[in-house]
């Protein structure tokens, strides 16, 4: 809003800095965090009262969880408020980019609502069907996958090469769909303990904040060798948002945790990350900077498939930050020694940029 707001004014005197992306990149953080310091006791107070026993505990699960009984969820929703204020506040909105990407984030956050709101109705931790959850979540990436192939075309670049690519054609909707819901179901089973998925969610758009800026410029693109998509940089003040959202966040979902993000933010932050991935054409990159989420998501994978045909478990518990805590690391050494992994590989997956 900002931006049009200038724009039709012709930027002048202190309104030229809404030109730069690295102004609005950096108000975007400091209005979402702001806002989610401002709205978070009251918002929390408020689920506390709505949810009365909270979200429901998994009887089969750590047995230190049972103290958390009574902590509301859906926390998530001052996640996307927040993320969103900020959006439409320092976006360029006649950017398609924004619109599929808050499409992606919004349509995941809704589904997670949906589930968090039958799980504490229910007081169960079983929510709407998986097979439901999954045709809404590949209804919405598709679309929003529909929307970025107009825009950046069928291309799959690669790692560690100078614009080298596989063209997907018309498997490159359902190839970016795939990645938009694998991502967003993999920080949803990241988000188990405090503070789990919300400071991995931060690093990873930190990471992506600074590639949607080299991608969107002609000349860092030109320099490094990788894929420049016009207008791509714009994203990065949507990078910046979800980064102040989830500082915000994380000053309430610190241990031990006055409330949950629920599916309500993990699905939604996992999307989003996902959908700008895709725009990016870094897609395979996502996967090792988001290498936390991807070890997760295959640790469930890999015991739900072995105990279905050995009866034997691979992990003690899954997803794997519960096997830790079953080996008997306490909850803040598994989240501490989880965000140093995720730092590590954002690392990793920052070099691709130069290493080709």
């Amino acid at each position: 809003m900002l931006y049009w707001i200038a724009e039709h004014l012709g930027f002048p005197g202190l309104l030229n800095l809404i030109r730069y992306l690295s102004f609005r990149s950096g108000a975007a953080i400091a209005t979402a965090l702001f806002i989610g310091l401002i709205i978070g006791p009251r918002f929390i107070g408020w689920l506390r009262v709505r949810q009365g026993k909270g979200q429901p505990i998994r009887a089969d699960g750590p047995q230190t969880h049972l103290a958390k009984r009574g902590t509301p969820t859906m926390g998530g929703l001052m996640i996307l408020t927040s993320m969103a204020m900020s959006i439409l506040l320092w976006m360029d909105l006649s950017n398609p980019f924004v619109w599929a990407c808050l499409f992606v984030t919004l349509g995941f956050g809704a589904i997670g609502f949906l589930d968090d709101y039958d799980k504490v109705r229910k007081a169960s931790t079983a929510g709407v069907s998986g097979k439901t959850r999954l045709l809404l979540e590949f209804l919405i990436a598709g679309i929003a996958a529909w929307i970025i192939m107009g825009q950046n075309g069928t291309p799959l670049y690669l790692p560690f090469t100078t614009r080298m690519y596989i063209d997907l054609g018309i498997f490159y909707p359902v190839f970016a769909a795939f990645t938009i819901v694998a991502f967003g179901n993999a920080v949803n089973l990241t988000d188990g303990l405090d503070g789990l998925a919300t400071m991995p969610v931060i690093i990873a758009s930190v990471a992506f904040l600074v590639i949607v800026y080299l991608v969107g410029n002609v000349k860092f693109a030109d320099y490094l060798g990788i894929p420049h998509v016009p207008r791509a940089g714009e994203l990065a003040i949507f990078c910046g948002a979800v980064i102040g959202a989830g500082l915000a966040f994380l000053w309430f979902n610190a241990p031990p945790a006055a409330v949950f993000m629920g599916d309500t933010g993990s699905l939604a932050l996992g999307g989003a990350l996902g959908t700008i991935a895709v725009v990016a054409h870094h897609e395979i990159v996502l996967g090792i900077i988001g290498g936390l989420f991807v070890v997760e998501a295959l640790s469930v994978i890999i015991q739900v498939f072995f105990y279905k045909r050995t009866g034997k478990r691979v992990f003690r518990m899954a997803p794997i930050h519960h096997h830790f805590e079953q080996l008997g690391w306490s909850e803040p050494t598994v989240v501490i020694r989880f965000w140093i992994i995720a730092l590590v590989l954002m690392l990793a997956g920052l070099s691709t940029l130069k290493l080709r």
